[in-house]
């Protein structure tokens, strides 16, 4: 039987990571969430091109902890412990950070919350959302044309379950529509970010 080693999970997050970007005096802490397919990874990996930062991507992560993901709760309860250690440990260190995950449960976003407040940096938090006949072509699409960079396994039916269950954001955030241009919604984080 396999015994959880949570040093071990969090060597293994960080080693996927590879090269970090170099510490800043004030980092930053974009919290990007949305329903799969909304393409919260396409947003967070285009703003990290403008805002230096690590993306941590949950859906890649899984794959590093998990090689045959099953999605159970308890699968990811290790996930996002783990992840939230990886992502504080980063902001301690003075790396921004891009958070890559669904996100729709504000019980979940509460935590991520705590850890900006509890280290003093700067939380951006940014909603991502697509129209829903857009967001079914591209998980039809996926299931389709899988891109090797395409690390999500989700699909309409689980679109369809957690859309039924997304909790509205308590504060203030970006609101970002994929299917349109991003670009201003970017400029607008990294002045934020900057400011």
């Amino acid at each position: 039987m396999y015994r959880r080693n949570p040093e071990e999970e969090l060597g293994r997050l960080k080693e996927f990571l590879g090269e970090l970007s170099e510490p800043v005096a004030r980092p930053v802490f974009v919290l990007v969430s949305g329903l799969p397919g909304t393409g919260k990874t396409y947003f967070s990996r285009r703003l990290g091109e403008r805002l230096p930062s690590v993306i941590v991507e949950s859906d890649a992560l899984r794959k590093v902890l998990f090689a045959h993901p099953t999605y159970r709760p308890e699968e990811s309860q290790r996930l996002f412990t783990a992840t939230h250690h990886l992502i504080e440990g980063l902001l301690k260190g003075g790396r921004s950070v891009i958070f890559d995950a669904t996100n729709v449960l504000e019980q979940h976003r509460q935590h991520l919350y705590r850890i900006a407040e509890k280290l003093g940096v700067r939380l951006i938090i940014v909603h991502v959302e697509a129209p829903h006949e857009v967001v079914r072509e591209r998980l039809e699409d996926r299931s389709v044309h899988r891109r090797p960079d395409e690390k999500s396994d989700a699909g309409w039916d689980v679109y369809s379950r957690m859309r039924s269950r997304a909790e509205r954001i308590r504060r203030n955030y970006f609101s970002v529509d994929t299917s349109r241009d991003i670009a201003p919604v970017i400029e607008k984080i990294v002045r934020e970010a900057r400011r």
